[in-house]
């Protein structure tokens, strides 16, 4: 298992980039969470399988329809093992 803490910037809010980033994680068996950052960024904590984090990392590069990804920067961080599925925090 591996484990990333996620920084995704652009044009990133009010475009249910947290919603559709929950569901690509649900699909992928992807654990963790995702929030708005009071500087208009959203902010991931993913882990699992190594392809499958790949893939949800992958997949933020680009986000939702309406979206507009500028950046997407990722620190290896050690896996939650108390997170057991993949929220949305306020």
């Amino acid at each position: 298992m591996k484990a990333f803490h996620v920084t995704i910037r652009g044009r990133v809010q009010g475009v249910w980039f947290r919603a559709t980033t929950r569901e690509q994680a649900r699909l992928l068996g992807v654990y963790g969470w995702v929030r708005n950052t009071p500087e208009g960024d959203v902010e991931a904590h993913v882990q699992g399988e190594p392809d499958a984090v790949d893939s949800l990392i992958a997949w933020c590069r680009q986000g939702p329809p309406g979206a507009r990804v500028d950046s997407v920067e990722f620190d290896e961080v050690e896996p939650d093992d108390t997170i057991r599925e993949f929220r949305i925090l306020h």
